[in-house]
């Protein structure tokens, strides 16, 4: 095969939306990522920021000084998001709060008819899953998780290049993901008034205040998965696309010990999933590492009997057996893994016009965070961590 050189546009994420017809949307979780991803909804003229709810003063009123500054936006403020959700005249709500609050949100957000996207992982718990797939499937309305690779054209290409079998058989998958959290700076300190308590929610043991707590929540098991969770989702909905792959079967992990200040979890973690079409998926996270180019900080290595595809960020290579100092295909997103983001939001927009089912709805969202709950629920147990898919139920 001749090598051959492709570069991914993914076309211009243009509106079809008149900007007449207007969506209004409500931000719960103000954020860095909730007021980046906010601000990736308003580039549509079809969009309109109307409401904005933060615990955190700061945050709030960060984002509604951002948000106004696009014309025709002049969002309400709330400070208790089920007062935003009790506004009947919000049609779709951005949940982009930390991952302990997501099943209870969602699943209020649901019974106030709102369409919603909600950012990454989808929940807490294999429990808490199936809770909300089961809303899903009793429900009419759009809901689409924050796992932008669903609609990156780089990833739908590398998906189209398995299914050719171009690969061969692929029997294992090889993920890794670099970087180094661990250097120490000043504690953090609060910049504004928190509603604490309200902050710490659904999470059944209480403590008192911490800034730290408050700013690293993701490596703090009482609100988050650790690491491991935060970017093993997306590595493992990465891999299930690609693979197009249904639930794990089992979830075996290894991990070293907590090194960042305040962190009950490990930064570093090898997990290796086993799945029904016959293939491992095995991750390696090291945020004790060095530092990379974002470009080069995480890759998988789909190891085919014919042939090799390696697909991180921005690039896509595919190495043949015998030939494996050179790609016969290689591809480049022209306009880089930011733009996933773009892509995705606008592909939820377009469902709630269409009332088609988006590209990541609750149910992927569940298993790409059931493949890291269980490999959490492996290291705590030393075991291997089974899925029982007909019962619903993790078994140990």
């Amino acid at each position: 095969m001749n090598r051959r050189i492709f570069l991914l546009s993914g076309g211009a994420a243009a509106s079809a939306f008149a900007a007449s017809d207007r969506i209004s949307l409500g931000v719960i979780g103000a954020g860095g990522r909730g007021t980046f991803v906010m601000t990736v909804f308003q580039k549509n003229p079809s969009v309109r920021i109307d409401a904005i709810c933060d615990v955190y003063e700061p945050n709030l009123e960060q984002a509604l000084s951002t948000a106004s500054k696009v014309p025709g936006n002049a969002p309400r403020a709330y400070r208790d998001y089920r007062k935003l959700l009790a506004d009947k005249s919000i049609d779709a709500v951005l949940i982009a709060t930390p991952e302990h609050w997501h099943h209870r949100m969602v699943l209020d957000a649901l019974a106030a008819g709102k369409d919603i996207y909600v950012e990454k992982p989808l929940c807490q718990t294999p429990e808490q899953g199936v809770e909300l797939v089961a809303a899903e499937a009793r429900s009419k309305n759009i809901i689409q998780v924050g796992m932008q690779r669903r609609s990156y054209d780089l990833y739908l290409e590398g998906r189209r290049i398995v299914a050719t079998g171009t690969l061969g058989k692929v029997r294992m998958i090889r993920s890794w993901w670099l970087n180094n959290y661990l250097a120490s700076g000043p504690a953090p300190t609060l910049k504004g008034p928190l509603d604490w308590e309200q902050w710490q929610g659904p999470v059944a043991h209480r403590r008192p205040l911490d800034p730290n707590v408050f700013f690293n929540w993701r490596y703090v098991s009482d609100y988050a998965g650790g690491i491991v969770e935060d970017q093993g989702a997306h590595v493992y909905d990465g891999i299930h696309l690609l693979m197009n792959a249904s639930y794990p079967l089992a979830v075996t992990a290894a991990g070293g010990k907590p090194h960042k200040t305040g962190s009950d979890t490990p930064d570093s973690v090898v997990v290796t999933a086993e799945y029904p079409e016959d293939f491992l998926g095995v991750f390696s996270i090291n945020y004790a590492a060095m530092h990379y180019k974002f470009r080069n900080d995480q890759l998988n290595q789909l190891d085919g009997d014919e042939a090799r595809m390696d697909i991180g960020r921005e690039d896509l290579r595919v190495y043949k057996q015998g030939a494996d100092d050179t790609p016969v295909t290689q591809m480049r997103s022209e306009k880089g893994f930011g733009y996933a983001t773009d892509l995705h939001v606008l592909n939820f927009l377009e469902c709630i016009r269409s009332r088609k089912t988006p590209t990541a709805p609750m149910r992927l969202g569940f298993q790409a965070a059931l493949v890291t709950q269980l490999a959490n629920l492996s290291l705590r147990s030393g075991r291997r961590a089974r899925w029982n898919n007909a019962s619903k139920k993790v078994e140990i």
